[in-house]
């Protein structure tokens, strides 16, 4: 089994039913959301699998000294200490030969939720292993991000963090300008809508290849006293 921490807006927000319609299935129950479509089917392949989210802490075995409830329970606590904010501006872009949602202006917040997240559940991650490493395809990275593979689990951390919410996977050349277009009539005004990003989740996946699927979900709290958690971050 592999966790991975996740953002992704609840199961009744206008962004997640056209996604999960988008993708042909849906995180949050797993089941199929739309019929069959020879076309789009192969170009949601792998996103579908993982479901729609944008990446705090990717997909990673939990350390022996630890399990799932001591990650919920960590991740409830890590919560409850943060502030909720809003991305501006979420519009679908291009990134290489592949699609997504991302912050138009990405705010400063969100690069700093995204390390603290990194950082505080380090302890819970086993060790990278040669074949975690190996799939990463290390020779196609920056020296850099080899390092961060190594020591992090995950080469696009820290300065190569980049929030997105993958909708494709690779798309050819001659066909982007047909899947943008269809992109904008699915999504239409959700396209450049704000966003608040207000709630973690933890995603699993039950065994290798099987498809990912909502664990647990928890709120942002700043109604909380941050000195009421504190002891649960560092217990």
């Amino acid at each position: 089994m592999r966790a991975a921490i996740y953002f992704t807006p609840p199961a009744g927000a206008a962004l997640t039913r056209a996604a999960a319609e988008w993708l042909g299935r849906g995180a949050f129950d797993g089941e199929p959301t739309r019929p069959r479509d020879k076309r789009l089917d192969p170009l949601v392949e792998q996103p579908a699998r993982y479901g729609f989210h944008a990446t705090m802490k990717a997909p990673f075995r939990l350390a022996e000294s630890t399990d799932l409830a001591d990650l919920d329970a960590r991740l409830a606590a890590f919560c409850a200490s943060r502030d909720a904010f809003d991305i501006d501006r979420l519009v679908i872009a291009r990134l290489g030969s592949f699609f997504a949602f991302v912050p138009e202006t990405p705010p400063v917040a969100l690069a700093e939720l995204a390390e603290a997240v990194v950082r505080t559940f380090e302890p819970m991650r086993a060790p990278t292993s040669e074949e975690e490493i190996r799939r990463r395809d290390p020779d196609k990275l920056s020296e850099r991000q080899r390092e961060q593979l190594a020591e992090w689990g995950y080469p696009y951390v820290f300065h190569d963090f980049r929030f997105h919410m993958t909708l494709t996977g690779s798309v050819e050349k001659a066909e982007r300008a047909k899947v943008e277009k269809r992109l904008a009539k699915h999504f239409g005004s959700l396209d450049g809508a704000p966003i608040a990003i207000d709630r973690l989740a933890i995603f699993i996946e039950p065994e290798p290849g099987a498809p990912f699927r909502l664990h647990s979900m928890h709120p942002f709290d700043p109604r909380r006293d941050r000195a009421e958690v504190a002891g649960a971050l560092v217990a």
